[in-house]
């Protein structure tokens, strides 16, 4: 994808990230975590214009969840208040072994996409994901057998190095999706010719999103926008509207978005039309 997909009208896939793994109701009195706040949340971004939610489950406290029993809790909820949005599971996870990673993967029905975690990457105080190969190819594996998608999220320039040699040694169906991540940590250093060169050494044919945490979110998503690309937004990336002011909702967010993309002469792709693109 590119400058000229833009140019020609692409449709726009807007994904949105609700909830997240990290932060809770104390960063954010409108962040949903029980099923039914998420569900209530994907719909309203989907009638906002969003056609793939990205979830993360969470225990009864609040905190973050593996088992496939609240991934199938919270994927009930989602499926039953929207329409026909895209279901995405994060496989993600800090110090979490295979098995629980495996988790996500196993509802009854099978997510349509998941997340699948290029390397290693630091987050926050004391956040470490190692992602080994041997981690991701087991992840793909039973993505596979089961008929998911991956996304594969690059969260810093070497990643790419790691796309490229997974797409040599594994079979994924085309188009390779990539998301491709700027922020802190070890994320890609969020500055507009850093998106260019991510976007410049992705593989022939991929279709990539662009992802950028906090106040990077709604520039470098725009530039995404103009580079052909495919956007994700939401709380468990950002959290503000604009400086100083919180965001209402996800569903704000994604309404923006929604402007943004018109604006510039994107339309927001369907759920359906997102399928078509992504080869689901």
């Amino acid at each position: 994808m590119n400058y000229h997909d833009y140019l020609a009208g692409e449709p726009l896939i807007v994904t949105v990230a609700p909830t997240g793994g990290v932060h809770g109701k104390e960063a954010h009195p409108n962040l949903p975590e029980t099923p039914e706040e998420v569900a209530e949340a994907a719909a309203a971004c989907e009638e906002a214009g969003a056609s793939i939610v990205h979830l993360h489950a969470r225990r009864g406290n609040g905190e973050r969840a593996f088992s496939r029993e609240r991934f199938q809790a919270l994927t009930e909820a989602v499926r039953a208040a929207t329409d026909d949005v895209i279901v995405q599971h994060s496989t993600g996870g800090t110090g979490v072994p295979l098995e629980k990673r495996l988790e996500p993967l196993r509802t009854d029905p099978a997510p349509e996409m998941a997340s699948l975690d290029m390397g290693p990457v630091n987050r926050y105080q004391h956040l470490t994901s190692e992602n080994p190969r041997g981690m991701v190819d087991a992840l793909h594996d039973e993505m596979q057998v089961r008929g998911i998608k991956p996304e594969m999220e690059a969260f810093n320039p070497g990643h790419l190095n790691e796309v490229h040699a997974f797409l040599e040694r594994a079979d994924v169906a085309d188009p390779p999706y990539v998301n491709v991540l700027l922020g802190g940590g070890t994320l890609t250093v969020p500055r507009p010719r850093n998106l260019f060169n991510l976007v410049e050494n992705l593989p022939d044919g991929a279709v990539f999103n662009t992802l950028a945490t906090g106040r990077h979110q709604l520039p470098l998503t725009t530039m995404g926008i103009l580079l052909g690309g495919h956007v994700r937004v939401g709380f468990e990336d950002n959290l503000h509207y604009r400086r100083g002011e919180r965001a209402e909702s996800n569903a704000q967010l994604v309404e923006r978005t929604r402007e943004i993309a018109e604006l510039l002469g994107r339309p927001v792709a369907t759920p359906a039309e997102a399928r078509e693109i992504l080869g689901i």
